[in-house]
């Protein structure tokens, strides 16, 4: 059988204010166009079809014809929530988008309720895949472990709590089925693209590689947005973002996973660019130097480094030059020397939530790296 493995859509993002559902419609067309031109049989969305956890109206109206359009000719459909997904929210969905033959799952569910889906596909083979939204770390970790035990011992428990899931999951794999499993999270020596939500991508959310076991012929991730195959007992890979989601990723090239498997054998995976998505890059220069880039980055989002003295409306000239650019920043060496010297001292101003609490926690005696991390935690869900 033949499988479309995609992830971290993150439709409704936003660039530095600019929308891009345009750019988003052009790549779920495109892997529509994949799914059906190379005829797979399933198509798994490991995580993060949404940007945010209250996805916008023409967000959702993106992701549901793309979802029923990857569904022709009876391919079976697998969506399960990220970090950035509501979970709640895909549960809501999960049985209107059931009946359309479209397996949704917002929240962690045992073999029997859902963890495990079965089906045959297409070409004949009998398939079993277990499914592992992204898993809180409150949830798989209690309150009170997590500030009575050291981080150390809460990363363990978390590793060791997701592998004694996915255990559960995955005791039935036989020798005559495709063994799959799907998962969103964060596997150790895993390559950053650079737009991940940090708070949920450090130690205390990783996950071992041995928690598949090797009866597992394909294992779809999602979360790291850098595509690329993790080392471990059975062929564990991410799919990477199907566009550069912010300008960390501009040296990422999105796309995709086609995945052949039949029963016994390992997966053979083949990597497939996608290239409807207009290409982020920083340039530096003077304002004559912009101006001759200016024919080759007409297509692209641009943060832009201006090598000039500052002057009033230097970012207009550079707007116009570049209507690209989304961002205009001043070169170091032209900063004016008491902006410089703000800039090293790092004021409150300039500092983000994180930073001012662990200076608070600093200075009134109480800092804890267990606090600091549970901050974290608690700011990304509330912001999320």
């Amino acid at each position: 059988m033949k499988i479309l493995h995609t992830a971290d859509w993150h439709v409704g993002k936003v660039l530095k204010g600019r929308g891009r559902l345009d750019e988003h419609r052009a790549v779920l067309r495109e892997l529509v166009g994949i799914a059906r031109s190379e005829d797979v049989d399933a198509v798994i969305v490991a995580g993060d079809v949404f940007d945010t956890s209250a996805p916008t109206p023409e967000a959702q109206a993106l992701v549901m014809p793309a979802l029923m359009a990857l569904r022709e000719e009876g391919r079976q459909v697998v969506v399960l929530a990220g970090n950035h997904d509501n979970p709640y929210l895909l549960d809501v969905y999960r049985p209107v988008l059931g009946a359309l033959g479209i397996q949704v799952l917002g929240t962690f569910r045992r073999p029997d309720q859902g963890g495990v889906i079965t089906f045959k596909a297409r070409s004949g083979e009998p398939v079993r895949l277990a499914v592992l939204p992204f898993l809180s770390h409150r949830h798989v970790v209690r309150a009170a472990e997590a500030l009575t035990d050291t981080a150390a011992d809460n990363n363990r428990n978390y590793a060791e709590r997701f592998g004694r899931l996915t255990a559960a999951l995955t005791a039935d794999f036989t020798a005559d089925t495709v063994n799959l499993v799907s998962t969103h999270g964060t596997l150790p020596g895993g390559r950053f693209g650079g737009g991940e939500r940090e708070a949920q991508s450090i130690f205390s959310y990783y996950f071992e590689a041995t928690a598949f076991p090797s009866t597992t012929q394909y294992a779809a991730l999602g979360h790291l947005h850098r595509r690329q195959q993790m080392p471990g007992p059975c062929p564990i890979w991410y799919s990477g973002s199907p566009l550069a989601v912010d300008f960390g990723e501009e040296r990422n090239t999105p796309g995709a996973l086609l995945v052949s498997v039949e029963p016994g054998s390992p997966a053979v995976v083949r990597e497939v660019a996608i290239t409807s998505a207009r290409a982020l890059a920083t340039v530096t220069g003077t304002l004559d130097e912009l101006e001759a880039m200016a024919g080759d980055l007409a297509d692209t989002w641009l943060r832009v480094i201006v090598a000039e003295k500052p002057r009033a409306g230097l970012a207009d000239i550079v707007r116009e030059l570049l209507p690209g650019a989304l961002q205009v920043d001043l070169d170091e060496r032209f900063r004016p020397t008491q902006a410089r010297r703000r800039d090293s001292g790092q004021g409150a101003a300039s500092r983000g939530p994180r930073d001012l609490f662990r200076d608070y926690l600093g200075s009134t005696g109480r800092d804890d790296p267990r606090l600091s991390a549970l901050f974290d935690r608690l700011h990304d869900e509330v912001t999320s």
